[in-house]
């Protein structure tokens, strides 16, 4: 729908937005496609293949888990009156606000040879030494696996009930007539219509697995975001991290491509849906393995991590810690604030001219502005490195032939550039957010005003924006939200003495100080509850 608004200024301001965001990343690959790097040919005959295939095993160990876990919740929410349902239904997506690697430490500590647990079993069964008994090792790449699984599991939980909850019930009533029993009309008509939403879950748990980085370092499992985070740091070697990060950007676009030729020209939703579905009744029996099954992922992925903070907190809490975390939390919220300010701005700017504007290519700005949530964060800040690095040098360099004081790292060596990668990286989240707020818009409301002489602004102010009041609150709460959980990228670029609480947390649990932190993991995870409660509120 487009009114044939000419604006000159609106079409140049978005195509210029959508080109500076891209750009550093276009910056990164040109730079890592042509290294020739001693380092690179070294890495390549030593261990870049073994961070390759553990990358390309980790990502197939997180999905296969993810979709056991996500899926057969989707079906028993949608599908079955089990006991509890109208609270799993929430409940189910509370991991989505615990960072991986806090559970990844807080499991490690609990089933470490040192540990409760198995402290516990040795004072039980008088066992001395480890020779005594066997234990799972929690520190392996299955083990970070199911750690990431734990937490990421939501995304496919959310979309494929969303699916079947959306199919039109009429397919799978006259299955049903045709003989078909319940299952056999659910295996037969709904999964398969699900499909799509499984492939796009999938694909989003395989990105967040790819740009994970503290779970896998804390769990030694050596992969390419790893491998670019050393590179960088321990090498200084900054045309060599940009190739590997190159590497690992060809991982994320074959994701891409794969999710959307497996969906393509599928639907996982009727036009005329008819949402009055036949819950399946449970056997007392069914009802208590489905339901146990519900509950122990919610147990695992939400309640034991949260309480163990809860307990540290009890137990370590100190004014000191009170102190670095009123540092370290005004840093983040700071960040944060910019962050999702800015990028609602640019999606609302972006959308409307989507929506509004006659230039012939007015989707594009749109779609290319989205393009960074599939990069992972330790790309992004490499990008942000090489592209803001020379122009800093390039400023300092012009400032002395003036003879002017240089202004130093002055894009680099600041927060400006751990805000812009953040905003590359979830400009997505704001710009589909509000696209689905503006879609609800009916298309009179765009010509309505128009024919009455009301001009563009004055219609955007008293329309189009109050309308979509909601629809800016939540893509603002899910980019603060992101924000404030981010690690890799700010890690990477955060100024000197300028830690935020994800930062600050990252620091101790690499000193296997958690409980030193424990205060300010709960603050990310409290943040991190504020958009599940706000959306299951609004549903």
């Amino acid at each position: 729908m487009s009114l044939g608004h000419k604006s000159q200024a609106w079409s140049f301001t978005s195509w210029l937005i959508a080109l500076a965001l891209i750009t550093p990343v276009l910056v990164m690959l040109t730079s890592g496609i042509f290294v020739s790097s001693e380092l690179f040919s070294h890495l390549w005959q030593s261990v870049l293949p073994t961070y390759i295939s553990n990358t390309l095993i980790l990502a197939v160990l997180v999905v296969f888990i993810a979709l056991l876990f996500g899926v057969p919740c989707a079906i028993i929410i949608s599908q079955t009156n089990v006991v509890g349902r109208r609270y799993l239904r929430w409940l189910l997506m509370l991991p989505l606000a615990m960072p991986a690697y806090l559970v990844a430490y807080l499991y490690t500590d609990l089933f470490d040879y040192a540990g409760p647990v198995q402290r516990a079993l040795r004072a039980y069964f008088q066992w001395q030494s480890p020779s005594d008994y066997w234990f799972f090792d929690i520190r392996t790449i299955t083990g970070a696996a199911i750690m990431l699984a734990l937490v990421l599991f939501p995304y496919v939980y959310m979309l494929v009930r969303t699916a079947f909850e959306c199919q039109d019930q009429q397919l799978l009533r006259a299955s049903r007539s045709l003989g078909y029993s319940f299952s056999k009309s659910f295996i037969k008509v709904a999964l398969p219509l699900a499909r799509p939403a499984i492939a796009i879950a999938a694909s989003l748990v395989l990105m967040e697995t790819l740009a994970d980085f503290a779970t896998v370092q804390y769990f030694a499992v050596n992969t390419l975001t790893t491998a670019i985070y050393d590179t960088w740091l321990e090498y200084g070697d900054l045309s060599t991290a940009n190739a590997l990060a190159s590497i690992l950007m060809l991982f994320v676009l074959f994701a891409v491509v794969a999710e959307q030729k497996a969906r393509a020209g599928h639907r996982h939703q009727s036009n005329r849906p008819n949402n009055h579905i036949q819950l399946r009744q449970l056997s007392t029996g069914q009802h208590l393995l489905f339901a146990g099954y519900c509950w122990l992922l919610v147990l695992a992925g939400f309640v034991i991590p949260c309480l163990l903070l809860v307990q540290m907190a009890i137990d370590y809490a100190t004014l000191t810690q009170l102190q670095q975390l009123l540092s370290s939390g005004l840093n983040s919220v700071k960040v944060s604030v910019f962050t999702a300010t800015i990028t609602t701005l640019i999606a609302l700017l972006l959308v409307l001219f989507n929506r509004l504007h006659s230039h012939t290519w007015r989707k594009y700005p749109l779609q290319i502005s989205g393009v960074g949530y599939a990069i992972p964060g330790t790309v992004l800040a490499m990008a942000m490195l090489a592209t803001f690095g020379p122009l800093d040098h390039w400023l300092n360099d012009l400032a002395k032939a003036l003879s002017f004081s240089g202004p130093g790292l002055l894009l680099s060596g600041s927060i400006f550039a751990i805000v812009f990668a953040l905003v590359v990286r979830f400009a997505a989240i704001a710009n589909g957010t509000i696209q689905s707020g503006v879609e609800q818009i009916p298309a009179s409301l765009d010509i309505a005003p128009a024919s009455l002489g009301v001009g563009l602004g004055r219609s955007l102010l008293k329309v189009h924006l109050p309308i979509l009041k909601s629809s800016i609150f939540v893509a603002w709460l899910l980019v603060f939200v992101e924000a404030m959980k981010e690690l890799p990228a700010v890690l990477l670029l955060r100024p000197f003495n300028f830690d935020t609480l994800s930062t600050q947390i990252y620091q101790l649990i690499s000193d296997e100080q958690l409980e030193r932190g424990a205060l300010g993991a709960l603050l990310i995870v409290l943040f991190g509850l504020l958009p599940i409660i706000y959306l299951n509120k609004r549903e």
